[in-house]
C-alpha cells in the first residue's frame, strides 16, 4: 500500500515539473544564460532541491508519527 503513494507521489511530481522542462528549452532568457556562463545556476538548482527535499522529509516524517499516534489511539 505504501508503495503506491510513493509511485503515485512521484508521478504526480514528475508531471507537474515537465511542463516546466518543456519551456525552459523552448526560450533562453538572459538571466539564465548568464548564471549558467558563471556557473551559479548549479548553486541555484542545488538550493531548491535540498528545499524540497527537507519539505518531503518533513512531510514523510511527520505522515509516520501521525499513523504511530493513530495506532496508539485504536488500542
Amino acid at each position: 500500500m505504501r508503495q503506491m503513494y510513493k509511485r503515485t507521489y512521484l508521478t504526480a511530481l514528475l508531471l507537474m515539473t515537465f511542463p516546466l522542462f518543456l519551456r525552459a528549452q523552448g526560450q533562453g532568457t538572459e538571466m539564465a544564460d548568464l548564471m549558467r556562463s558563471n556557473g551559479k545556476i548549479y548553486v541555484v538548482v542545488l538550493v531548491l532541491a535540498t528545499i524540497f527535499a527537507g519539505i518531503i522529509a518533513f512531510l514523510v516524517h511527520l505522515d509516520c508519527a501521525i499513523k504511530k499516534i493513530e495506532r496508539n489511539k485504536k488500542s
